[in-house]
Formats: C-alpha cells, sequence, structure tokens
C-alpha cells in the first residue's frame, strides 16, 4: 500500500532562512523541494525595475498559479520554498488589491484552495537573521517586516490551526526539522 507522502510549505519573509530549512528537511524527508521561482529569476540577472506594474501583476499570478498546479499533480510528496499564500502577500504588499479588487478575489481563492493541498505550512519568523545586500534580495528590513505581516495574516486567516506551525524566536535549524518532521510523519 503506497502511504501518501507529505506537502509542506514554507512560507515568510526574505532572510527568514525558508530556503536551508527546505533543503535540511529535503534531506531528512528524502523529499524535493520546489525552489522559489524569483529567486531563480534574480540570480539568474533578471530586473523586477524592467518590468511594467501591469507585467509585475501578471507575473505574480502566472506564479501563483504554476505553484498551485504543481501541488495538484505532486503525489511523491513535495517541499515549497514559498506558498500560494505568499503570491497572494506579494500581490497585496504591492498594493494590486487596490488596482484590481476582483482580480485579487480571484487570486486569492485560488490562493485559498491551493492551501488545502499542504499537510503543513512552516512560517518563518521575521528579524531573526540579518539580511544583506546579495544582489537577489533587498537588505531593506521594512519592506521585509511589511510582507511578513500580510503573509503571517493570511497564514493565521486561511490555514488551519492545526496545519500552521509558526517557528517563533531564533531556534537552531535542526530543531526546527525535527519539529516538522515529527509533525508530518
Amino acid at each position: 500500500m503506497n502511504e501518501r507522502r507529505p506537502h509542506i510549505g514554507i512560507t515568510g519573509s526574505a532572510g527568514t532562512g525558508k530556503t536551508s530549512l527546505a533543503t535540511a528537511l529535503s534531506h531528512l524527508l528524502d523529499l524535493p523541494v520546489r525552489t522559489e521561482t524569483m529567486r531563480e529569476r534574480l540570480a539568474g540577472g533578471f530586473d523586477p525595475h524592467s518590468l511594467t506594474r501591469d507585467g509585475h501583476r501578471r507575473m505574480i499570478a502566472g506564479d501563483a498559479d504554476d505553484l498551485a498546479l504543481d501541488l495538484a499533480r505532486d503525489r511523491g510528496g513535495l517541499i515549497t520554498d514559498r506558498t500560494p499564500l505568499d503570491m497572494a502577500a506579494f500581490w497585496l504588499a504591492n498594493g494590486f488589491g487596490i488596482d484590481d479588487p476582483a482580480a485579487t478575489e480571484a487570486l486569492l481563492a485560488r490562493a485559498v484552495c491551493a492551501m488545502a493541498d499542504y499537510d503543513l505550512v512552516v512560517l518563518m519568523p521575521w528579524g531573526e537573521h540579518p539580511i544583506t545586500a546579495d544582489g537577489i534580495r533587498s537588505a531593506n528590513p521594512w519592506m521585509h517586516l511589511h510582507f511578513q505581516t500580510v503573509v503571517e495574516g493570511l497564514c493565521r486567516r486561511y490555514v488551519s490551526p492545526d496545519r500552521l506551525l509558526a517557528i517563533t524566536g531564533k531556534a537552531p535549524l535542526r530543531l526546527v526539522a525535527a519539529l516538522v518532521k515529527e509533525r508530518v510523519c
């Protein structure tokens, strides 16, 4: 009998340790990681300032749809270094909810629906790791706090408490990974 492998989403602002935790969990649980699309773009030289406002909206909506489709298709277990609610948080933090309420409602509805595919969502804490100007992400902590407050609010509203693991304070990576393993195995 095939046992369903877990789907784990990791969320939080830049510099919270999402990628480090995803990598550790991948080794610990023998699960693949779906990496954050924007990080890959930026590492490849993409300049987000080259986008128009409408182009930025289309990119976020497309990333949200791609992530939701990957979750729905996967049956072998998966760790995602972002969740569909992250895409909704990017959308809201950039003010797109004001620009187009109907598109915002549709994007959020799709994100909430896709969140049902997760067995556990790990919300990483803001401000526990220093963010350096690495050419990939902004070093402005207040921009990250803005995003973090939006994504935390969305998670607390749309992820059931039994499937949300909110990490508080600075916790060693190995302890967080062990806690996640305990929750999903």
